[in-house]
């Protein structure tokens, strides 16, 4: 693993005010112990891994607006830590609905959020966990030690891991410092990935508390 300086400039995307140490880049990665990050969820189409996501409920995912194309129908994988392993206690759970932030710009990635509604509550499913966000708005401490994970390419451009690592993460997964949740991956480059030039930008969370509890509140 290394550690890079990540400094996401408010001057390029408003809402991404982060400075912090975050461990990334699966290139030379390591693979995460087996379900100590029980939030994490695979988001896939037929059967194929494109995203990555977290649980912040018993029935919501949270992930990027861009891992959603339209007539796209995805499923979510919790519990997982080696996709291609059926008989670890993964469930296979389809998505309800489909809540992209309105203000979504896909040119800009601005408000690259999303909110996925379940349609099986996952309360007492083994190796689920859901993962506590923010709860109301604030800035990272500066030099915060913060983490991704997923199941990421294992080389600048390579596969895709079978198996969770902690990584240079998934479109769509968390930046967790601490124990919460505090940013969701936007974007980054392929080329020269694990790069202090050429960081991962992520979507802070909480400017968008107030949406997410709308979207709670009124998709039942």
């Amino acid at each position: 693993m290394t550690i890079i300086s990540l400094l996401l400039l408010a001057s390029l995307l408003p809402h991404l005010t982060f400075t912090a140490h975050v461990n990334v880049g699966i290139v030379n990665g390591t693979e995460a112990k087996p379900h100590s990050r029980p939030y994490m969820v695979s988001l896939q189409e037929n059967e194929k891994h494109f995203c990555g996501g977290f649980l912040i409920s018993d029935d919501f995912v949270l992930t990027a607006a861009h891992c959603l194309i339209e007539g796209e129908i995805l499923t979510a994988v919790v519990g997982a830590h080696n996709l291609k392993n059926e008989n670890e206690g993964s469930v296979r759970i389809r998505v309800k609905s489909y809540h992209k932030h309105p203000d979504y710009n896909n040119k800009t990635d601005l408000n690259d959020i999303m909110l996925l509604r379940l349609e099986k509550n996952l309360k007492n499913i083994k190796n689920v966990k859901i993962i506590s966000i923010p709860t109301q708005q604030g800035d990272i401490k500066a030099d915060s030690v913060c983490s991704v994970a997923g199941w990421g390419r294992l080389w600048t451009i390579g596969s895709l891991s079978d198996r969770l690592m902690e990584t240079k993460g998934d479109s769509g997964g968390p930046l967790v410092c601490g124990d919460t949740a505090v940013g969701v991956t936007s974007f980054g480059s392929w080329f020269g990935c694990n790069s202090p030039e050429k960081p991962n930008v992520y979507t802070k969370i909480s400017p968008h508390l107030k949406w997410i509890s709308k979207i709670i509140k009124n998709d039942k």
